[in-house]
């Protein structure tokens, strides 16, 4: 009898190498979206911008995927066109809008570039350096969260039944590492402001470096389609219809998910984006420090994240999780905002919430929705996130700017956090209405994930 041959997503060194391959991917996206956090002060230095126009540049990267729904799209066109022509689109936009706001940040371009004078005739409020970031900043966010859906549906086809939750977890690993890169290297390459436009040159770089990982996966993918085609052929029934967004909006356990994914990661993201300046403004310690401390929130997730990931694996309790961690978060802004309390430890404590909501959630989408919806599911759900990625930096700058008027020296950043918590006492709510509402549709969210072979 002849041997059937495995296909390359059965053998355990081609799943994990292509989780290294997309987790790279993954790093220098973060990497990029965290470059700028330890760099508020000189950006206000350097171009001008005040507390809300750095929150309307962090908040520039969601616009696409706010008001043009571009992760739902971008999902819609994973599923009809397939990762391979997708994800190098959409890299390549995330690649492109790096390199726009390195050049928007750039001396050649303060002096007169291509682009400064058009820049400089319209909204004179704004600089033409902030413009041009901006504009960067949008092409980078049309690019980068949709790649983002097209990592997720990578491992879903690699990983369905072995290991998903810990592919998960280290998928998250590799995007909290590059954070962590971010906090730690961008301060160290700006110095003191003669290294602001190296530090974002960097960021840019290591973006088109992953464009080029990019390439090559497409070139293991092909190989797989062309085994898995081979035995299995698409069928009609299969082909994903506009219809399946009605289908899985209907689905209260989805929407309960969803409502949490925007509170949570509001609660997060928006924070770490200003977390080094707060730090600097409350506790008194120097920017550099400020970095630091913050790289203790993704230091923490690149452990945590696979460890809780292979629990729910192997013993389930999804849901379950979900409650602990958004009540962790909850805990931590707390005590951020009215004690003087260790910083290092909570953000230790941050990150084992920033650990356990993502190990549970985006892995739960299995149980929820049929493989030909993965993209456009998780399409809805990053553009869901992105409301609340778009509207809570510039609420929180605008918060800043209002509640200390005069710019000065000590900023009060107790209304701001005021905000976070209420953010993450919604997502609380939402975690435990998803449990609530799992356990009567019976998908299973808390069941192990992995397969009995």
């Amino acid at each position: 009898m002849e041997k059937v041959k495995k296909a390359l997503n059965e053998y355990a060194v081609a799943r994990w190498g292509i989780l290294l391959l997309v987790g790279f991917i993954l790093s220098v996206n973060y990497y990029f979206y965290d470059a700028f956090s330890t760099l508020k002060d000189l950006m206000k230095i350097e171009f001008g911008f005040t507390n809300t126009q750095y929150g309307l540049f962090v908040a520039f990267y969601s616009i696409p995927n706010t008001f043009l729904l571009m992760a739902v799209v971008g999902g819609v066109i994973l599923d009809k066109l397939g990762i391979r022509r997708t994800g190098f689109l959409f890299v390549f936009f995330m690649a492109l809008g790096a390199f726009i706001t390195a050049y928007g940040a750039s001396s050649h371009y303060s002096n007169g570039g291509f682009g400064y004078g058009f820049m400089q005739s319209f909204l004179p409020d704004y600089s033409p350096e902030l413009k041009m970031m901006l504009l960067g900043r949008f092409f980078y966010g049309l690019g980068a969260e949709t790649s983002i859906v097209v990592v997720s549906k990578v491992l879903v086809k690699w990983f369905n039944g072995r290991d998903l939750a810990l592919a998960f977890g280290l998928k998250v690993g590799f995007g909290r590492l590059g954070t962590f890169a971010a906090l730690r290297i961008s301060p160290i390459v700006a110095g003191t402001g003669a290294g602001l436009s190296n530090a974002i040159w960097l960021s840019a770089v290591l973006v088109g470096i992953g464009l080029l990982a990019m390439v090559v996966y497409i070139i293991f993918d092909t190989k797989l389609n062309s085994q898995i085609e081979t035995s299995k052929t698409k069928t009609k029934q299969d082909e994903f219809k506009l219809k399946d967004i009605v289908d899985i909006l209907s689905n209260k356990t989805f929407i309960f998910i969803a409502l949490l994914c925007v509170t949570f990661y509001s609660a997060v993201f928006p924070f770490n984006a200003f977390a080094p300046d707060f730090l600097f403004h409350k506790f008194g310690v120097s920017y550099k420090e400020s970095g630091v401390i913050s790289s203790y929130l993704p230091l923490g997730t690149m452990f945590f994240t696979p460890f809780f990931g292979f629990i729910i694996d192997k013993y389930g309790r999804a849901a379950t999780a979900m409650i602990f961690g958004a009540a962790v978060l909850t805990l931590v802004h707390l005590t951020f905002a009215f004690t003087y309390f260790s910083p290092i430890v909570l953000m230790v404590l941050l990150g084992i919430s920033f650990s356990l909501v993502p190990a549970a959630m985006w892995p739960s989408m299995i149980k929820l929705v049929d493989y030909k919806q993965m993209g456009t599911a998780y399409g809805l759900m990053y553009s869901i996130q992105n409301l609340g990625l778009f509207a809570i930096p510039i609420a929180a700058g605008a918060i800043l700017d209002a509640t200390n008027p005069g710019n000065p020296q000590t900023l009060n950043y107790t209304p701001t956090m005021i905000m976070f918590i209420l953010l993450s006492l919604l997502g609380l709510v939402f975690a435990f209405l998803l449990k609530r509402e799992d356990k009567n549709h019976s998908y299973g969210i808390d069941l192990p994930m992995n397969r009995e072979e």
